[in-house]
């Protein structure tokens, strides 16, 4: 039998960003809960700032019967002589029954001990509030709190609790308060509580408390409401998700509101008025034929016929956040830009102050430059030591996310060079999975600089990532220096560069890091891994060249015919495994015999006699080997009775090998 389940746990107001945080787990944990109790099923997940809300239409009454069968002991263990020894006594008692209720059976290895009992379900309403209590324990929102004299803790005070099967109230408890009946309406409409006697009852009495329940509904009315600002004003409104979601976490009774700020702050750069506005005040920017206007749009949470108090309040509250950012403007203006007073700030203990790692990253700019062929290396330089100084600006102490921009607006301002400050803004670049990417080589040596210096400093102190821990973004960074080389076709090889700079990093295991790096390449490059393993096999460290060979031989093994070439191929493995492949392998005409292997050595010589644009044109090439290596495989003895023929025909295979070894280890690749 089933019936309508309703669980309302009610709580003051949750911070959203730790809530949405946690808000892709809260079903899965809560449907977890129900496997493990064997009452799964339907539900939906609703929440508002003041409520998380359990429904399922159609729940179990009870557990399903069960039946459960146990196993015990080997019946040569459990008797002797005819009589139950302790293993019997004890798996007995175990079940529940006397040992001459027990049966025997047997599983292919001799009779066991074995009983089977029919195992009644339990009633839902006697599970319900373990599951709830067990349900809010689960959730990880981060920080947690205490209240009154409690010692458990949770993100905020429950202040109700709500177990409604069809009718009926489910006896329960959660930190001190009981299951009822009573749910709150909207601050703004009542304080008191109003009762409902079923689900549907509850849902209707909520609407009409001004609680707009489904979060998809108040994302909905959101939006809708934000288009009719837009058309009555002739505005575009800056639509960022992560605030929008924000917003309809924050809301029981969302409204879009437009409101005003003076044009004097204009003159701020846009992404200060916005992020102010966003950190700040949860609110969304406004555009114009493309500019920015000083309006804004506010949600607000109230249920008013009047809002004209709420617009000018919010209006009110912005002023001064923008005349700190103004007055914060003016002083780095006036300041300028300096890097003097990062040498009283620590970058990380062990690695000096952020002015040494400038320096270090200047020293990484220097040789990246020289191999790259920009000519001019002191204005690289010049960008990499000013990278950092927006970091002693009031604005960026004031707006960390700022860093690098605001280094490009001063630079700007101070009449640096357009290199320069463009390398400033995009010095961190990529930031994230789909960022941008510095648009120019020059901008790009100042962020790999950035990157490679933390990839090695951190190294050297024993900062390595462990598990999912990754504080200091090492992947993150790893990554961009594949994508950075990629966009650019840039030769960056991560080992030159170590070599080439491992005494700026005392400590620095090599081998640990370029281990590191070329297991964070399986995770970017989304090609069958094996074939990685195999460019990676042909001891390629260029990582531009690494992503042309993977780009040529990835199409080629997910080809249909890939198979006939993997089965000749393995061959040319499996005759030169006994081979130095590494050595100087001769190959003399003269101890040509048989038609084919002469053939073989003709047709080989004529491939890699050829200069090629590109590795896909030399793969088509080398696997265009592929008839005359099975003919030499279907006719030649290649293990003759003459030593020197012997080798002479092992050394054929083994500079086809070589060939392919120069792109790939074939004999790596598996599918």
């Amino acid at each position: 039998m089933n019936k309508p389940l309703l669980i309302e746990i009610g709580v003051e107001e949750l911070p959203a960003i730790p809530f949405l945080k946690e808000l892709p787990n809260i079903e899965k944990k809560w449907a977890k809960i129900l496997e493990k109790n064997r009452l799964l099923c339907d539900f939906d997940f609703f929440y508002t700032p003041r409520r998380l809300v359990l429904w399922h239409r159609e729940f179990q009454v009870k557990q399903e019967d069960s039946v459960e069968e146990m196993f015990g002991a080997p019946v040569k263990i459990a008797f002797k002589d005819g009589e139950p020894t302790p293993a019997a006594l004890g798996f007995a008692k175990k079940c529940g029954v006397s040992v001459d209720k027990l049966e025997r059976k047997d599983q292919g290895k001799g009779e066991v001990l074995y009983y089977k009992k029919e195992v009644s379900g339990i009633e839902a309403k006697n599970l319900l509030d373990n599951m709830v209590n067990e349900f809010i324990s689960s959730l990880d929102f981060g920080k947690s709190m205490r209240w009154a004299s409690r010692r458990d803790s949770f993100i905020r005070p429950i202040r109700s609790l709500s177990i409604l099967l069809g009718e009926e109230v489910v006896e329960a408890e959660l930190f001190g308060v009981k299951s009822s009946n009573f749910s709150f309406a909207h601050r703004m409409v009542s304080y008191e509580p109003f009762t409902y006697d079923f689900a549907g009852d509850y849902f209707c009495k909520l609407d009409k408390n001004g609680v707009i329940l489904y979060p998809d509904d108040r994302r909905k009315k959101i939006l809708e409401q934000m288009k009719e600002i837009e058309s009555s004003n002739g505005v575009k409104i800056d639509i960022d998700e992560e605030l929008l979601e924000e917003v309809v976490a924050i809301t029981e009774y969302p409204t879009a509101l437009i409101g005003k700020f003076d044009e004097e702050f204009l003159e701020l750069p846009e992404e200060v008025i916005v992020t102010s506005m966003k950190e700040h005040q949860r609110y969304f920017a406004v555009y114009k034929d493309g500019e920015l206007t000083n309006n804004f749009i506010v949600v607000s949470n109230s249920k008013t016929e009047d809002f004209s108090h709420i617009i000018a309040g919010n209006e009110k509250v912005l002023r001064p956040r923008l005349a700190d950012g103004m007055f914060f403007w003016k002083n780095d203006i006036e300041n300028g830009l300096s890097n003097e007073g990062l040498k009283k700030l620590t970058f990380v203990e062990g690695l000096g102050s952020m002015y040494e790692k400038c320096e270090r990253e200047a020293k990484i700019a220097t040789f990246l430059a020289q191999k790259f062929d920009i000519k001019d290396e002191e204005l690289v330089q010049k960008a990499v030591m000013l990278s950092k100084a927006d970091l002693m600006s009031e604005m960026v102490f004031e707006f960390t996310e700022l860093q690098g921009l605001m280094g490009y607006y001063y630079a700007k301002i101070a009449g640096e060079k357009e290199e320069v400050y463009t390398a400033l803004k995009e010095q961190y670049l990529p930031d994230g999975e789909d960022s941008e990417l510095p648009s120019t080589v020059f901008s790009s040596i100042v962020a790999l600089s950035y990157k490679l210096d933390n990839l090695m400093g951190l190294f050297s102190v024993g900062k390595i990532p462990s598990g999912s821990k990754d504080p200091f973004g090492l992947r993150r960074a790893a990554a961009g220096i594949v994508k950075i080389a990629i966009e650019h076709k840039l030769p960056i090889d991560l080992e030159e560069i170590i070599d080439a700079l491992a005494s700026n990093y005392k400590g620095l295991e090599k081998a640990k890091l370029v281990e590191f790096f070329n297991e964070r390449l399986f995770k970017i490059f989304d090609v069958n891994p094996s074939v990685l393993k195999a460019v990676l096999g042909s001891e390629e460290s260029d990582i531009f060249k690494i992503s042309q060979k993977l780009c040529a031989l990835n199409p080629i093994v997910l080809s249909d015919n890939f198979k006939e070439y993997s089965a000749t191929f393995k061959r040319v493995a499996n005759i030169i495994k006994d081979l130095d492949i590494n050595s100087q392998l001769e190959v003399k005409p003269e101890l040509l015999e048989d038609k084919e292997e002469k053939e073989l050595y003709e047709a080989f010589n004529s491939v890699t006699s050829k200069e090629y644009l590109s590795y896909e044109e030399e793969l088509d090439y080398l696997f265009g080997l592929k008839p005359q290596l099975d003919n030499f495989f279907d006719n030649v003895f290649v293990n003759h009775e003459d030593e020197n023929i012997k080798t002479n025909r092992k050394n054929i295979i083994g500079k086809v090998y070589q060939a392919f070894k120069e792109i790939a280890d074939i004999k790596e690749i598996t599918i």
